[in-house]
């Protein structure tokens, strides 16, 4: 099969690129190049090579779905697809609409001449994989736009358009209007008045303070750059087109290349890369399965989840209607939610204009009643399955059929509420994570009799919000709080053992996590995780009981919320700082329990921590709630601040060997006696058979 259609007009030889959605450089695609260039050089009628994409993209670079297989290697490769443009003696242009991203960006530099759509985006974002450009891309981009701004595009892998480089070699013409005519016309014309082809290898780089420029450049770039070896390795590939010959900087690009392509980092970027869209797909819910419209959304709850939810709706143009109980809690949301249009405007995000468009989309109400013509309708109320059930049967009465009704609950069982209405194939968990107009992350969750409509509408309107949608089956907790629960367990566990709260932050942090389990705590709100402890006691009287947590919340100390939690915190700073009466109630429970502290290490701290979440990820896939174990990792990633250069607890685990995960299981359930580092079955047979998660 051939991705590239040749055609001749005019003298012109048109080679079209045919691998959508976005013209990925598959092998056929790559094959078909150079199979047309070979025939334009065949044919004397063929004066001219136009190279042109389709209007959503010329190419976005690497046909992501040949990673991993033979054909990402087999010849012609893109150096060589590129190479062959190079040295052909006809002339070719390049004709840029869409978007022109990684190895397609390459591809273009590889023509003589490139016209584009000013609009057209443009990118070399390899670095976000933890790569680098690997066809001439820190070689070629150099020559064309200069060191500084090659520099500032390549290290942060932006998205930028056409426009910006006007005047530059880059394009020789930026058009409107139709761009195969005008790029026939741009190619008639170079043949017409005979113009030298223009091959960047041939370009000269300058700067006016090259070393200057790169010791600046190599000191700031690794100042943010921390866990991430590409970002460097960009310099130094960039740094080579101005002191090497072009041959050799190309050399030295392939062989830092190769080298990150092998680091964890690398890999934990590219993992990541695929869950995302790995998550999307739902094992028995077709892709061709029918989704209902939703046009008009109803919120439950003005809170901060309430308005931050709203949030989302309104940025994606869907009219949204907010109900509460009282007028002061509406008029509370309603400042809230243009509090964050404010604040964006503020900052240059938003025009004043786009902000007033958003807003009066935004209506309110103290009635169920205008909630009849909703197509979809959230609930953000208290986490209580009374309270759950009064709004459910409310809804159930009020919304019209086929109107989708969904649980913002983060713990309790979906299938329960969807019990409370006559129709719980309409029911849905839509999980949210605070701030719900910041966090990316929407957890699907999906009852016993949800319907495959449903189901398949909610991951379709999570990625028309900019959610990355996950499925989860029903359970305590779903994927990511049942997992945290567990992650933050032992935290507190080891407090009472021997470590300090700032110990076991500081380890967790130093790790990769944003924010370490007891600060993270504090910032979700001590009471949360107390109601959600008092609900197991009674649900399970033999639960463990956290007697420091407990203590502390007895006290009233809530975390920033109240200004005291594990940690203090002055007016106005969420700064933590230490507090000497955390370390009297942690002596004071010590003695009660008869417990003698002991040192604990950072080892054991991240060990105990990151391989709760594991193990109790090894259950959940064991138990179907989770799809893939990749579907485990974007959660974390997305909604946990799970640090990314590792890919995800299930992919850490992969990295560490789940031989070794397993070793460490055994030894902490001999050390603590606690039946929950039994190693799950499911990771013991993995580890026997030598397999991985991924």
């Amino acid at each position: 099969m051939n991705n590239a259609h040749y055609e001749l007009q005019d003298g012109i030889a048109v080679i079209r690129l045919e691998n959508p959605p976005v013209n990925g450089l598959s092998y056929e695609l790559r094959r078909g190049i150079v199979d047309g260039i070979k025939k334009a050089e065949a044919d004397d009628n063929a004066k001219a090579v136009v190279i042109i994409g389709s209007d959503r993209a010329f190419s976005g670079g690497a046909d992501i779905t040949e990673f991993n297989t033979p054909k990402v290697m087999a010849e012609p490769t893109l150096p060589t697809v590129i190479n062959v443009l190079d040295s052909t003696e006809l002339p070719v242009v390049a004709a840029i609409g869409g978007v022109c991203m990684g190895g397609g960006l390459e591809l273009a530099m590889g023509c003589h001449f490139r016209i584009a759509h000013p609009q057209t985006q443009v990118a070399l974002p390899e670095v976000k994989l933890g790569l680098l450009p690997g066809a001439g891309g820190t070689q070629r981009l150099p020559r064309l736009i200069g060191i500084e701004y090659a520099m500032n595009l390549i290290v942060s892998g932006t998205q930028v358009p056409a426009a910006m480089f006007q005047g530059t070699p880059l394009f020789d013409e930026l058009v409107e209007g139709d761009l195969l005519e005008s790029a026939l016309t741009f190619a008639k014309k170079v043949v017409e008045e005979q113009r030298p082809l223009k091959r960047v290898r041939d370009m000269k780089v300058s700067h006016p303070k090259p070393e200057a420029f790169f010791l600046w450049a190599k000191t700031s770039v690794g100042a943010v750059a921390k866990n991430y070896p590409a970002p460097l390795k960009c310099v130094e590939a960039v740094k080579a087109s101005i002191e090497k010959k072009f041959d050799d900087g190309i050399k030295l690009e392939r062989e830092l290349f190769a080298q990150l392509i092998q680091t964890p980092e690398s890999r934990a970027l590219r993992h990541a890369f695929f869950a995302d869209r790995a998550a999307g797909k739902i094992s028995d819910v077709a892709s061709d399965t029918p989704t209902r419209e939703i046009n008009k959304v109803g919120v439950i709850g003005a809170g901060t989840m309430g308005s931050g939810i709203a949030i989302n709706f309104l940025n994606a143009g869907i009219p949204v209607t907010i109900l509460e109980m009282k007028q002061e809690a509406l008029d509370r949301g309603v400042a809230h939610i243009k509090g964050v249009y404010e604040g964006r405007v503020k900052k240059g995000k938003m025009t004043q204009e786009s902000a007033e468009k958003k807003m009066g989309l935004l209506s309110t109400t103290l009635s169920y009643d205008d909630f009849k013509d909703m197509d979809l309708v959230i609930e953000a109320v208290f986490e209580d399955m009374g309270v759950k059930q009064k709004v459910f049967e409310t809804l159930d009465a009020t919304c019209k059929p086929g109107a989708i009704l969904a649980s913002n609950t983060s713990t309790l069982d979906l299938d329960k509420i969807a019990s409370f209405t006559k129709r719980p194939e309409d029911v849905i968990g839509l999980h949210f994570f605070s701030p719900a107009n910041v966090m990316k992350l929407l957890e699907v969750v999906r009852g016993e009799k949800t319907s495959k409509e449903v189901l398949a509408t909610s991951m379709k309107l999570a990625k028309k919000i900019k959610k990355t949608g996950v499925v989860s089956g029903v359970c305590d907790g779903f994927i990511g709080n049942r997992m945290v629960g567990k992650y933050q367990t032992e935290a507190l566990l080891m407090i009472e053992e021997g470590a300090s709260p700032q110990q076991i932050d500081k380890a967790i942090e130093k790790f990769g996590f944003v924010m370490g389990p007891i600060r993270m705590a504090d910032l979700a709100g001590g009471d949360i995780g107390w109601a959600i402890r008092k609900r197991h006691y009674e649900e399970k009287p033999d639960t463990r009981r956290l007697y420091v947590a407990d203590r502390l919340c007895e006290m009233g100390r809530f975390g920033q919320k109240t200004g005291a939690g594990f940690y203090k915190y002055e007016p106005g700073n969420r700064k933590p700082l230490h507090d000497p009466e955390v370390d009297r109630v942690i002596e004071e429970v010590r003695k009660e329990q008869g417990i003698t502290p002991r040192k604990i290490s950072d080892q054991e701290i991240v060990e105990r921590c990151v391989f709760a979440l594991v193990n109790e990820g090894a259950r959940i896939l064991e138990e179907g709630i989770a799809q893939r174990a990749s579907d485990i990792d974007i959660i974390y990633l997305t909604g946990y601040g799970f640090p990314v250069f590792r890919g995800g607890p299930m992919l850490y685990a992969d990295e560490v060997g789940l031989i070794n995960v397993e070793r460490a299981l055994q030894k902490y359930r001999k050390q603590t006696g606690n039946p929950f580092w039994e190693p799950a079955p499911l990771l013991a047979k993995l580890a026997a058979e030598g397999k991985t998660f991924n």
